[in-house]
Order: structure tokens, then sequence, then C-alpha cells
């Protein structure tokens, strides 16, 4: 399906409120005369002699561990529950047209992500192909954000999602949602627990990919059936009986050619059940995927190394980005800490960086263009185009950065950080695919910076960090690569959390797959 016929399928939601908010964003702008300024320039870095003890002391008042998985309970990959979960993960099976896996938008060889700026999901030219040159035959991405990695999923404890729309009603430190308050899903309303999200974040966040069109569920067939009969569709599918409303996807045929092979592997997990579609439901997928996302824990960094009494973990160089890192603006530092909070690199709240709006959009804005992020779920003003605090442990490998992908680099990620009306002043498209709508991109991204100014000029937004010259960013791109446990760069290592060479017996295993 082409792009220009998907638009038309897509919910515009409040589009007359959303254009009052804009003008209101552009009113508002001149009243406070688009404050936030130039941010203030660093001082010098410790003496280098001190520059350990320094950074120890900053690493006591932040009291960090340098390991986020401590007091955390996660299984081993050779777990039976996660072993069926990675089967499921590499199946084309799971999607309505049978042309796209988890793994098409997640692989672990591809630091758990794609290697894309804007996913390609369903009606892939080549479905066996995932990362750099899956294309479909409608050109640009219809997936308007950027894969997150399930690298350390097991670590949140908050929300999942760009936006937050699978949100731990407790928020309890340590919990990854399990701690008895329920979770919040968009299959409910807002400020709602979902009664089927399942025990923790993770399971929560696995059951949505397949309803989503443009990632797994497909725009032709079954787009106008709810999640859950989709769901159980997918599941009836599997264990080869029609269940739920099934019937009305028979011409995506309901049966694979070997459904023994599905009924055997989940038997061997939970038992024997006379009743294939009670031994094969929507929620032991969800379990099962949601075990092996589980299982990606990456965490022994270098940092975590040095945070633990290893002074030579470190280079020099990584030594004064974590101090640049850790230290207030005020102080003469960048100020990162400040939403890049703990042992995980992020205080899971939501921020408005006016990353450059590129891509598809969510539907929202007056053409449907735009994506206004966390307001999508809240409905507050405060939160239009604000974003998710991504952690930084592994995002050297989890690349391109911001929540549609807009930076290919590392430093140019970080340098918007500094200066983002300059940084989209000077942001080159030729770092995108070419095929990757960009039409929009500056009057979407100029609305995205008058609501980061408002939001400083108002205290609702911290202030920009400090400017950084060449040497200090340098710096901490130093200490960020610090923070990569290497093993997600070692396609040997990630070994465990790939397929192996039987493949499913239906043949959607994706066959051509990308690595680094």
């Amino acid at each position: 399906m082409k792009g220009g016929n998907v638009k038309s399928r897509l919910s515009i939601r409040g589009t007359s409120s959303q254009t009052t908010l804009i003008l209101l964003l552009c009113s508002l702008a001149v009243l406070a005369g688009c404050a936030g300024g130039t941010a203030p320039a660093t001082s010098s870095l410790p003496d280098p002699t001190a520059l350990d003890s320094d950074l120890r002391r900053l690493i006591e008042i932040h009291e960090l561990t340098g390991d986020p998985s401590h007091g955390r309970v996660f299984p081993s990959v050779n777990d039976p529950l996660v072993q069926l979960g990675k089967q499921l993960f590499f199946t084309r099976a799971l999607s309505v047209n049978q042309d796209t896996a988890c793994a098409s938008c997640h692989l672990p060889t591809l630091g758990g992500g794609d290697g894309l700026s804007l996913p390609i999901g369903v009606n892939a030219d080549d479905p066996n192909l995932i990362g750099p040159g899956r294309t479909h035959p409608g050109g640009a991405p219809l997936v308007p954000r950027n894969s997150p990695t399930t690298f350390n999923t097991v670590m949140w404890d908050q929300v999942l999602f760009h936006d937050g729309r699978v949100e731990s009603m407790g928020k309890t430190p340590g919990a990854n949602g399990n701690d008895g308050h329920g979770i919040r899903t968009p299959d409910v309303a807002p400020g709602q627990a979902d009664p089927n999200a399942g025990r923790d974040l993770v399971i929560a966040q696995s059951r949505f990919p397949v309803t989503a069109e443009a990632e797994m569920r497909g725009f032709e067939d079954g787009a106008e059936a709810d999640n859950a009969s989709l769901r159980d569709y997918l599941a009836s599918r599997l264990s080869g009986h029609a269940v739920g409303d099934a019937e009305s996807y028979q011409d995506r045929a309901a049966q694979l050619s070997d459904a023994d092979y599905w009924r055997e592997a989940f038997a061997a997990v939970y038992g024997p059940a006379d009743d294939p579609a009670q031994l094969i439901t929507e929620q032991r997928i969800a379990e099962a995927l949601g075990a092996y996302e589980c299982s990606q824990v990456f965490v022994n960094t270098p940092w975590r190394a040095y945070v633990q009494g290893d002074d030579d973990a470190l280079s020099e160089a990584a030594k004064r980005g974590a101090w640049l890192f850790l230290t207030d603006i005020e102080d003469g530092g960048a100020g990162c800490a400040a939403c890049h909070t703990g042992d995980f690199f992020t205080d899971e709240q939501f921020h408005v960086l006016a990353v450059p709006q590129i891509g598809f959009g969510k539907g929202d804005g007056p053409d449907g263009s735009a994506d206004f992020g966390r307001f999508r779920e809240t409905g507050e003003w405060q939160d239009l185009y604000a974003f998710r605090t991504p952690s930084l442990v592994n995002v050297v490998a989890t690349g391109p950065y911001g929540h549609d992908g807009a930076y290919t680099t590392l430093e140019g990620m970080i340098r918007h950080h500094f200066d983002p009306a300059t940084a989209f002043a000077s942001y080159d498209v030729g770092q995108l695919d070419p095929l990757i709508q960009t039409e929009r991109m500056a009057f979407n991204t100029r609305l995205a910076l008058i609501q980061q100014q408002l939001l400083q000029a108002t205290d609702e937004e911290t202030a920009l960090p400090a400017r950084l010259s060449d040497d200090h960013l340098a710096d901490m791109v130093a200490f960020i690569h610090a923070l990569t446990d290497p093993c997600v760069l070692d396609a040997t290592c990630l070994q465990p959390w790939m397929p192996g060479d039987s493949g499913d017996p239906n043949g959607l295993q994706p066959t051509v797959l990308a690595t680094r």
C-alpha cells in the first residue's frame, strides 16, 4: 500500500483542538520572547591528579553502584520459557500477513533494534532481510518512530515505548511494573489498569507490536478487528484451531502447515493440554516473548568496573566525560545526570528535546504529519512533543538516535542537546535514507522548539546543558562508550539470543540477518 493511501486511514484525534494548541504555542512564544537563551560554557575540568577522587565523590553523591541489574530477577537465556519466546520472536507467523517477525525490527546483533532511523515493518520487499537495506514497495517508511532496543527492558520500572503508553500504575523501583498496582496499556482508558496486561511491563508491551498496522498487523486484512480478537486469531494460527473471531481472517489461512510443532513447543513448557486453544493462548505468547526480552540483560560495562573500584577500567578521556556528565551546569559540568539519572541513566520521564520531526508522523497536527509524543497519552499541554528519556547503557549500539532516529551519530545527538535551535538550523538531511519524509520537518520541528522554549521560560523544563568544546564533546563520547557491555558488539557473544539452524517448520524465520 502506498503511503498516501495509508495516511487516510490514520486516526487524527481532535484536529480542531490540535490546531488551537499550535496557535497557542505560537502566541505564547511571542509573549515569552522565545526565552531559553544561550547556555553557559563549561569551566575547566579538575586537575588530572584529582580526577579520580572528584569522580568518586560524584559517584557517591549520585548513589551509583554501576550495576542497574542489582536486586532484579531475570531469567537465563537457557530457560525453557525463554527458548520458546525466542522461537516466537523470530517467526513471522505472529504477523497477519506472515511477513514480519518481532526480530524484523529488534535484532540482537543490531543492538536490539534494526539500525534504521525508521523501521520497515509489514510489506517488506524481502521479508527475510533485517536492518539496513530492508525496503518496501511504498518507498518511505510507514512506522513513525525509531525502534527502541529490547536490551535491558527488564530495568524499566515506570514506562515503555517512546510515549509511555505502557505504564506502571505503581512505579515501584526494581519491580518492572510487577508490584500489584496494575499496568495501563492502550487497550484501556488513561488512568486505568489493563486487566489483561500481564504481570510486568515487558509482557504488557509485547502484546502491542502485533496490533500496530505498520509494524505487524498490516493494512489489508484484519485491520477492522479489535486487538483482543486479533491476538486470539494469531494464537489460533499457532494452535491450528480457530477460536474467537478467527473466521474473519479465512482468506489469510488460519492454520499453519505444521501446527503440531507449536503445540509440542508450548506443551514442553506448560505441560500437555487436551484443547490446543487452552494450550496456546495470547497470554502465553506474550509471557514467552516477555521472558525472552527480559533475558537480554547486558550491563557488564567498563563503567560498572570503574564504579566498583577498578581505576584502570576507564580511559582518562572517559573519566573526564563522566565528570562533565555528572556535574551540574552551575558547577561547570554538562548537567546530563539531571535527566539521565541513576545506574540505568534515565529518569523515565518525558522531556521536549525538539529532535527534528522526520517521517510519516503519528496523525497529529493539521495534516497528520506531526508526532505530539507524550501528549497523545495525557492530553496535558506540557507534554506536547515530549518523549521518554532513553537509557544510555549500550546506547552506542542502538542508533540512530531520537524518537524518530533523526540523528545517525551519537555526536550529532549530543550536540543537539546543547543547542537544539542551532542544531536544527544546520541539520543535514543527507544523513537520512532519501526516502524518509522530510516535507513537513521544518514546520513541525519549529513548533517543538517553541514548546521547549516555553517550558524552559516557565520552569516546566530544565535548562539546556552547557555547551561543550570539541575536546569536551570527545570526552563525553568516550564516557558514553564506556557504558557499553562488550557483548552487545560481539555477534559470537550474542549467539544464544539468535535463532538456531533448525528454524521453524513453516519457513517463516528470517534467513538473511544483518549484523554490525
